[in-house]
């Protein structure tokens, strides 16, 4: 997730578009970096970390002067290459003539790169950003316009782009295709952005481009093209919204953004890696020898917190889809026992932000035993990526919530990819079987798109809970973390407290907690333990205890047996914990609204958590 401001009028653009990018730095804040056209000539300024890095240099700098009318900007969540100044956008062709930034992921980037090196293109930075630049170069005959539209032809993923020219100096061209892109629209002047903050100081009217779009900007007129390259007309949209409503997209919280964004933040984490086909090309990103994953007998996963929980599916996943004994462990435990680990071992250390200092330790600790290191992580660049040998990046942008929501399923997506990349080079799978899970996996994002609609009938049960002191989860196999995190999420921003269990636990203890007063969360999709979970809610209901159930669409028998029941759709057995847990973040998210508690920001807690 990055944010690209553009601007076109009698303004100066860098003005505004320094102005916009400050709006979006909660899209990213590795680098930034402007373009304006001065005086029928480019000017660029980069700079690696915060906008306001950007803003000092070009405020400090007597000699960068920007007052041209027409420029593009971009803040930086790095996806490809690392944080630098040369990494940083905007991106320029050979010449130096053609701009742009872009907003995405490029899936076939390496491939039209290899192509562009041999024609004899020069590359400047690691980003797939830089080939769109090339591409256009390649095409451009003295008409911008055509060269982008024939450019985008050819690739492959998602794109938000902003392009200017040096010798189109009147024109301003965005491109929207499967990444957010808006158009301001103000008197004799347009901007293009990420997000509507971005431009809210200049301008209540927005038009939302649909994909496949490419517009045309001039000061003082505009042209869409659709997919087909037809000129056609989109509505003007005045919005009423206040600057840090527009910030969470129209929601009251960040944390409810981020769990609307699942969809998008897994369908980028898996982009591009899915090349059954090719196992060379299956993982290009994360530089780990197939040789390795033959070799090891024995994972250890480190996390703490959400992420641990993500760890226990993985314990599950690549023991089932790889074939490799695999045991998860709280990070702050890991490295106070007598390890038995060896250079067969590979740790996998999980972490959203890759500072988690409970993380850290144990990860320096396998690498003194000679353990392969392996990092799944949101950050690039961060202290846990930078030590171990291999990282898996989860493109989630920044998750501004402290309880974690969209890194939770960015780490599960990472998870299932891994086990089944290794089960892949391990031959416990055929590509085939592999190819068949994949296309259930990509239907994920439209299955918890569907859930995300049940976000009122989540609310209304809410409303009949959020008086209530104690939360019991029961869940079974890969349900038993959901029922974790399911608990973990409502006594983070709720303060109730509730314990998740394996649901065979229960009567060994907690059963004796249920009465007319609990409310217990059983999830109970269908798959081997079914008639486990559905006994336990019997057992449940028998002390009269209230069931507030998550099944499987068209489960009948499940809503006589409980009080409430929420519908997800019917997947792979093995993919259920990324539907049944998006009810669970809804419902502690309502309760914690309810109780009116700080969602986004929970008593106590931090959201990188850098002391041991």
């Amino acid at each position: 997730m990055c944010g690209i401001v553009g601007y076109i009028g009698n303004k100066t653009a860098a003005d505004v578009i320094l102005n916009g990018l400050k709006r979006l730095e909660y899209r990213g804040y590795d680098s930034s970096g402007i373009a304006t056209i001065e005086n029928k000539s480019i000017k660029i300024s980069r700079a690696v970390g915060k906008i306001k890095n950007l803003d000092a240099i070009i405020q400090n700098n007597a000699a960068i002067k920007f007052s041209g009318t027409v420029g593009v900007g971009h803040i930086t969540w790095a996806t490809h290459g690392k944080p630098s100044e040369e990494n940083a956008h905007p991106h320029t062709d050979c010449s130096g003539k053609i701009v742009i930034v872009h907003n995405g992921i490029i899936e076939n980037y390496r491939q039209l790169k290899k192509e562009l090196l041999s024609e004899g293109h020069k590359f400047r930075s690691e980003t797939d950003t830089e080939v769109i630049v090339h591409l256009i170069e390649k095409h451009y005959s003295g008409n911008i316009l055509s060269a982008v539209k024939t450019a985008v032809k050819e690739l492959k993923g998602a794109y938000a782009l902003g392009v200017i020219s040096q010798d189109n100096p009147d024109v301003l061209l965005g491109v929207r295709y499967d990444a957010p892109l808006v158009v301001g629209v103000g008197e004799n002047e347009f901007f293009i952005a990420s997000d509507i903050p971005a431009l809210l100081s200049y301008t209540k009217k927005f038009i939302f481009l649909e994909d496949g779009d490419v517009v045309e900007l001039k000061k003082d007129s505009y042209k869409i093209f659709d997919k087909s390259d037809n000129i056609t007309e989109r509505k003007i949209n005045t919005v009423e919204w206040d600057s840090l409503m527009a910030e969470k997209a129209g929601y009251k919280h960040f944390m409810l953004k981020e769990i609307m964004e699942q969809p998008q933040t897994i369908e980028d984490t898996f982009r591009g890696r899915l090349a059954v086909e090719d196992i060379s090309e299956f993982f290009g990103d994360i530089n780990i020898n197939p040789q390795i994953i033959r070799d090891i007998n024995k994972i250890s996963i480190v996390a703490c917190g959400t992420s641990y929980h993500a760890g226990l599916i993985g314990k599950f996943l690549f023991e089932s889809l790889s074939g490799i004994s695999t045991e998860t462990d709280i990070g702050s435990e890991y490295r106070y026992r007598d390890l038995i680990i060896d250079d067969k071992t590979l740790l996998i250390a999980i972490s959203q932000s890759g500072e988690t200092a409970d993380t850290i330790a144990p990860l320096r600790e396998a690498k003194k035993h000679g353990a392969k290191t392996l990092a799944i992580c949101n950050v690039l660049g961060s202290t846990i990526t930078r030590e171990s040998s291999s990282t898996f990046y989860t493109r989630c942008g920044p998750e501004i919530g402290v309880a974690s929501t969209k890194a939770f399923t960015g780490q599960l997506t990472a998870l299932y990819l891994l086990a089944l990349y290794f089960g892949i080079v391990r031959g416990k799978i055929t590509r085939d079987a592999a190819s068949k899970f994949i296309d259930t996996l990509i239907q994920i994002p439209r299955d918890i798109s569907e859930i995300l609609k049940k976000e009122n009938e989540l609310k209304s049960i809410a409303k009949k809970f959020f008086k209530k002191s104690h939360f019991l989860y029961l869940g079974r196999g890969l349900n038993y973390p959901i029922a974790l995190e399911g608990a973990l999420k409502l006594k983070e921003i709720s303060y109730i407290h509730a314990e998740g269990y394996a649901s065979g636990e229960m009567k060994h203890g907690p059963i004796a907690l249920i009465d007319e007063n609990m409310p217990v969360v059983c999830i109970a999709t269908a798959g081997r333990v079914y008639e486990k979970i559905l006994s336990n809610i019997e057992e449940v209901k028998a002390r009269e205890g209230i069931v507030i159930a998550v099944a499987t669409e068209g489960d009948e028998l499940i809503k006589a047996k409980s009080d409430y029941v929420i519908y997800i759709p019917k997947t792979d057995e093995a993919l259920y914990p990324f539907l049944s847990i998006i009810p669970l973040q809804l419902l502690a998210y309502h309760i914690g609204v309810l109780r009116g508690c700080d969602v986004d920001q929970p008593r106590n807690l931090a959201k990188s958590v850098t002391v041991e």
